[in-house]
């Protein structure tokens, strides 16, 4: 059986690409990211290739230059705040829909999956419930 040629099938192609980069509204790395402590963070990435305990996962890693380990209690908050406010948003369609949002900071960029023991980091967990996040045990 024969497909459509090329020359018909290219177009269909390239507004099916179109829509679907419309429909991202994912921060483009490095964006300045406001917060309730007033901390400075920006998106270092967006990473849902790699599913964790409960199934797909979507990690939101954010730099917080001059993230210290007595910074904990406020950065809970701020995480809080980010992913009601942040990360829920940009659930919305991802398929597989994740079963966790991680919230992270991190007081330098550390690659996804990698130890950096000498810099401080913050990871919550949380799961999306009629249209909030709700913190889970990590």
């Amino acid at each position: 059986m024969m497909g459509r040629p090329l020359s018909l099938r290219l177009p269909a192609l390239i507004v099916a690409l179109v829509l679907v980069a419309a429909c991202q509204e994912e921060a483009p790395a490095g964006e300045a990211v406001s917060v309730p402590s007033g901390r400075d963070l920006s998106l270092i990435d967006i990473v849902t290739n790699a599913p964790g305990p409960a199934g797909a996962t979507a990690r939101f890693r954010f730099l917080a230059p001059g993230l210290a380990s007595g910074d904990a209690e406020a950065a809970a908050a701020d995480m809080q705040a980010l992913c009601d406010g942040f990360a829920l948003k940009r659930i919305d369609g991802m398929v597989p829909a994740p079963q966790q949002i991680v919230i992270s900071f991190a007081g330098e960029v550390v690659p996804f999956g990698e130890a950096a023991p000498d810099v401080v980091q913050f990871f919550e967990s949380f799961r999306a419930e009629n249209g909030a996040c709700v913190w889970e045990v990590f």
